[in-house]
This record gives structure tokens, C-alpha cells and sequence, in this order.
């Protein structure tokens, strides 16, 4: 009988789709997976892809983006459910109030966001680029969506310009607090803390090393180091274990663990690519929009 990994193997062969996984989705997943990657990497290799079809293991902005990158592709979620509280976390309300009182003003926009915030945003970001796109554009003023606390670290670095931040957050990042750090610190006293810009200002002033996922990643395995405390989502201890496993690796605490993006499983993979369903589907006027951000922050980011 044909294992889960075997069948999908096969699906992707006969459907020429390629598989775009998250580091935040369970490792099993991940390692079925062509390219593993944080949002910035994932919507670069979307875009340049030759596949007829694309699944994408994560969360549904992750599918969005890839849809708007490649409108002509079928663009599939393992589960429709799965989804990023924070994408929401902004409104068009709020984003026409800003434009009405600054004049000279550009709204960024954090990549996890709804295809919705992307229609309403000069251009998107994303944590590993958010600081070097900031500093590119010519306005003074920026409203950043939707993750506060990533827009209070850009503010930090680019202090030249006046960021103004929205309210929102990512649930998993805003629960490691910096008594946590403190207290990881005591039980793993040679260990170097390396946190996600998601994560509350105290902890990234805190923190030995502050970038993205990826980042995060580059950095444990070029460093001479032995020991690491982790400041964001458990997925990406996968990838360190198996990248450098004569290193030790700890959360900063227990239940660093993105709830939606572990929805992602095998079976579900294996299902989608079958039946071909949770098919990403957007208004072409919506993708249009949502487009230009997204080739602003591509063309930006290089």
C-alpha cells in the first residue's frame, strides 16, 4: 500500500504542481515540500515558477498572494480554514483616515494581510525587507499594517521618517513576553536569544539577534554558537534541528505554536492536490489591485 508521502509525490507529478510550505507548518509537511521558505522567499519562488499548480502549505494570505502573483495558476490551501488573525487586524476605515491627514503618506503593508488591506496599500513588506523598503520611500510618513509590533521595530531603525503604527498583532509572538526571556536565560545561561520583529518591544531590546524567520535561521547556522533560544513560532525548530544538528535549540517558552498553520497536515495535502479543492479564488479587480503592492515590494526588494 502506498504511503501518504508516496501518493502525493504522485499527485504532483501528474498535476505538475510544486509544493510551497511555511517553516511554521508541522515538519512532516515541510519536508514533503519543494521549496520551505518565510513569506518573502515563498512569494518570490510563486511568482517564478513554471508549475501549472500551486499548493500552498500554510495560511490563506500566503494563498492569496501566490493567486495575485499568478492569476492564471490554480492556487490550492490544504485547509480553508486555516487563516492568520493578524491579516485582519487593519481597517479600510482607518487606512482612508490616515490618507485624509497626512498628506505626503504611504501606507505599508505587512505581507501577512488580507488581499483586501493589500488593494488599499502602496506597497507590502515583509520582516526579513520591511527596513530596507521603508528607508527606499520618498514620503516621510508611514502608516504600517498590520502588525504593530513589527511597525515599532522598523520605527526604531529608520527613525528619520514618522511611523505610525496600526494596532495589530500576531497572538503567538505577543504571548513571549520579556520575563519569559528573562527566566529562558537562567535555565539556558549559554544560549544566544534570537527573536522574531513580530515579538513585543521589550523582547526584541532584549534579544542577542532580532530578524525573520529565515534570518533567524541564516544566523544559528553561521554562527559559531552552540546554543539557542528561539523567540517565535515552534515550526522553525524543524528546520534548525535538521539544518544543524550538532547545535541544541529551546523555545523561550512552551506553546510557541501557531494553531492555524499546524491545521496543515499530510492527509489534507494529499487531499487537496486530489480533489483538487480550497481553490484560492479572488475578484480580478481585487487582484489587480493587490498586485501592485505586491510587484512594488518585489521590485523594492532586490
Amino acid at each position: 500500500m502506498e504511503s501518504i508521502k508516496e501518493e502525493i509525490e504522485k499527485l504532483k507529478k501528474e498535476k505538475r504542481a510544486i509544493i510551497l510550505a511555511h517553516y511554521y507548518v508541522p515538519g512532516e509537511v515541510q519536508e514533503i515540500a519543494d521549496y520551505i521558505g518565510d513569506s518573502y522567499f515563498l512569494s518570490k519562488k510563486a511568482r517564478e515558477t513554471e508549475a501549472e499548480m500551486i499548493l500552498f502549505a500554510g495560511v490563506s494570505f500566503m494563498g492569496e498572494s501566490a493567486k495575485i502573483l499568478n492569476p492564471e495558476r490554480t492556487v490550492l490551501l490544504p485547509d480553508a480554514q486555516a487563516d492568520c488573525p493578524m491579516a485582519h487586524m487593519a481597517s479600510r476605515e482607518k487606512i482612508r483616515e490616515m490618507r485624509g491627514k497626512y498628506e505626503d503618506l504611504a501606507v505599508v503593508c505587512y505581507i501577512n494581510s488580507t488581499a483586501e488591506l493589500k488593494t488599499m496599500s502602496d506597497v507590502c513588506v515583509t520582516s526579513s525587507n520591511a527596513v530596507d523598503i521603508v528607508k527606499k520611500l520618498p514620503n516621510k510618513n508611514i502608516f504600517f499594517i498590520p502588525d504593530g509590533n513589527l511597525g515599532a521595530y522598523v520605527a526604531a531603525q529608520v527613525p528619520e521618517k514618522n511611523i505610525i503604527v496600526n494596532e495589530g498583532y500576531c497572538p503567538v509572538h505577543r504571548e513571549i513576553q520579556e520575563e519569559d526571556v528573562k527566566n529562558a536565560r537562567k535555565e539556558h545561561p549559554k544560549a544566544s536569544v534570537l527573536v522574531h520583529p513580530e515579538c513585543v518591544s521589550e523582547v526584541v531590546r532584549t534579544a542577542d539577534f532580532v530578524g525573520s524567520t529565515s534570518e533567524i535561521i541564516q544566523y544559528a547556522c553561521q554562527s559559531e554558537e552552540k546554543e539557542f533560544l528561539i523567540g517565535t513560532e515552534e515550526g522553525v525548530l524543524w528546520d534548525l534541528e535538521k539544518k544543524c544538528p550538532e547545535k541544541a535549540f529551546y523555545p523561550v517558552k512552551p506553546g510557541q505554536c501557531c494553531l492555524d498553520m499546524k491545521k496543515v497536515t499530510l492527509e489534507k495535502v494529499r487531499n487537496a492536490l486530489k480533489e483538487e479543492k480550497y481553490q484560492v479564488s479572488l475578484e480580478p479587480e481585487t487582484m489587480e489591485k493587490a498586485r501592485r503592492p505586491l510587484d512594488k515590494m518585489l521590485e523594492l526588494g532586490k
